[in-house]
């Protein structure tokens, strides 16, 4: 995987935020969804890859496109055999209504290099770059705080923490302002969250609690690349996930994963904004064309690019949705 393959990832993830953010404020979650998963799909078809989707909609009987299991690019013989984790639109209800903070992600690993998660809970904390090294899902979130703030040298007052805001939350809410940090409760979107944390002028410094297994592998990617730290274990809700983990080669339920075993091996990322979050501006349309605002990371050289794109749709009427 070449560095010209992490710029075309942006392509995919552009024309996904492009077509969800026409329907922005509509009230619509599961157009603006759709929207997006016909965008990228078509635009995996110019990527030159032997891709295979294992992070992705669903199994193939809930999901008629970008199914886990699909086989996407042109497909040449000596084109790279990679596998995709994605969510064409994470945090449909931001865009549905018009709230900050939903993206396209793609992240790409070679084969067999990605987590096959379940689509199951999965318990995260994630920090950037100056707290690597002092995270452990086996502390409780005070003794995780206190040995972050001790590596990054500050306060625990100092840390900002990101939250979903739900009832699952409550006891950790608590315990976090009882620990003296800060909190930021977030409605949706825990992979644009897990990424702020390593951006220091988005002002997030931790992420805790539980959400999905397989934004948890998205997330790790994005976090590998920038040189962020990460712990993952999943929470299933009852045994029928319990063996549906099981059935995808998880042996040890309980197995708290590092960053590096959820996205292993050279990793690639990509995320276009949708509406205007911490770390990437959403989509602006000005008649003729459209703005996007996206970033691109490569874990084998940590290189971070933001591209800002001004797209035509005369010249490019495929980006006309």
């Amino acid at each position: 995987m070449d560095r010209n393959l992490a710029m075309e990832a942006v392509r995919v993830t552009e024309m996904a935020a492009i077509a969800s953010a026409r329907l922005m404020g509509r009230g619509h979650k599961n157009e603006s969804d759709q929207a997006a998963v016909d965008a990228m799909r078509r635009a995996f078809d110019a990527l030159q890859i032997q891709g295979t989707v294992v992070i992705g909609e669903g199994e193939r009987d809930e999901a008629p496109m970008l199914y886990i299991g699909e086989k996407v690019g042109r497909r040449n013989p000596e084109d790279p055999e990679v596998d995709i984790a994605l969510d064409p639109l994470e945090g449909t209800n931001l865009c549905a209504y018009g709230r900050p903070g939903s993206i396209s992600v793609v992240a790409m690993a070679g084969k067999g290099k990605l987590l096959n998660a379940p689509d199951t809970y999965m318990e995260k904390i994630a920090v950037g770059p100056r707290a690597r090294g002092a995270i452990d899902l086996r502390r409780s979130p005070t003794e995780n705080l206190r040995s972050i703030a001790e590596k990054m040298k500050v306060y625990v007052a100092d840390l900002t923490v990101v939250i979903l805001d739900r009832e699952r939350h409550a006891d950790l809410i608590k315990e976090v302002r009882a620990a003296g940090a800060r909190i930021r409760l977030i409605d949706d979107g825990d992979v644009a969250g897990g990424i702020a944390t390593c951006f220091e002028d988005t002002g997030v410094d931790v992420l805790m609690g539980i959400g999905g297994a397989p934004e948890g592998v998205i997330t790790a990617a994005a976090i590998r690349s920038t040189g962020g730290d990460m712990q993952g274990r999943l929470v299933p809700r009852n045994n029928d996930e319990i063996a549906r983990a099981k059935r995808m080669g998880i042996t040890d339920i309980s197995k708290i994963y590092t960053a590096e075993e959820l996205a292993g091996g050279e990793v690639m990322f990509a995320a276009s904004g949708v509406t205007t979050g911490d770390f990437l501006r959403g989509v602006r349309f000005f008649g003729s064309g459209c703005e996007t605002h996206s970033v691109v990371m490569r874990s084998k050289t940590g290189t971070v690019r933001f591209i800002q794109s001004r797209h035509r749709f005369d010249t490019k009427p495929g980006y006309n949705f």
